[in-house]
């Protein structure tokens, strides 16, 4: 599959509740990356899709994802 639209979300959880988002993003159709990482934000996720409509179906469910505060969405072309 060849994507058309790759977004990288930055994930703030909960205390200690990152490695459960993590598996719980892995479970989303088009995240190919979902790792947790130092700093400000506790996790980073790709998401790769064929469309702005498909993306914005991947990132509405990520933000649902319980754990999750707060996300910052990039989006590449």
């Amino acid at each position: 599959m060849c994507a058309k639209v790759t977004s990288y979300v930055l994930v703030v959880t909960e205390v200690g509740k990152e490695h459960e988002v993590v598996q719980a993003l892995q479970k989303i159709e088009g995240v190919t990356l979902a790792q947790t990482v130092y700093g400000e934000f506790d996790v980073m996720t790709r998401v790769d899709r064929e469309s702005l409509q498909e993306l914005d179906s991947a990132i509405t469910r990520i933000r649902k994802i319980n754990g999750i505060i707060r996300t910052m969405t990039l989006i590449s072309g």
